[in-house]
Parts: C-alpha cells; structure tokens; sequence
C-alpha cells in the first residue's frame, strides 16, 4: 500500500479524528474553537489531531480574515473506497445483473 493510503487508515484510526471527520461532515468550514467545544481536550490536542488529518489529506484548511478554517476533503476515503471495497463488490454485482437477465428472460 501506498504511503497516502497509510496515512489515511493512521488518521482513521482514532476515534477523536473520527469525531472531528463527522463534524466537518455535517457542516464545513469550521474553525478550531467550534471543533473543540465538545471534545474533552484542549486546544492543542484538538490541534495536534487536525495536523494529522491535514497530513493524510483529509482535511483542507484555509485562511479567512483571522480565522482557519476547516474543511473536509472525502477525495482520500474515495480513493480507498474504489481500491478495497469496489473490488470486492464488483463480482456479487455483476452476478445479480447477470441471475436478473436469466430471470427476465423469456425463452
């Protein structure tokens, strides 16, 4: 596996990192005062866990007067989406289509 992919299952891998995802999910361009407010750290630690997930590419932030803000990226989950689990489903889909053309057949 590539080193971007690693980074991206490292990122994953925590459940805050998680957490944070999930609120960048929900609603975009977030700073990190409105990311902290429910997590049980300080703004550091929220920080440092931002760091990560701007390392693996899944969070992109950006300067707006004086405040960063924080935006999701889900390009990287796409891209292991299409390299582990596409793969694995493709097989079972094309089987369906191909027993639901056998049972739509008439002759």
């Amino acid at each position: 596996m590539d080193e971007e992919g690693d980074a991206v299952f490292r990122a994953l891998a925590d459940p805050t990192r998680r957490h944070l995802l999930d609120r960048l999910f929900e609603q975009d361009a977030r700073t990190l005062s409105e990311l902290e407010a429910d997590l049980p750290m300080s703004r550091f630690g929220v920080a440092k866990h931002l760091k990560v997930l701007e390392d693996a590419g899944l969070v992109v932030s950006r300067k707006s007067g004086r405040q960063k803000l924080h935006y999701l990226n889900p390009v990287p989950i796409r891209l292991i989406h299409d390299r582990w689990i596409d793969k694995y489903t493709e097989r079972r889909v094309a089987a369906l289509a191909e027993l639901k053309a056998q049972l739509e057949d008439p002759s």
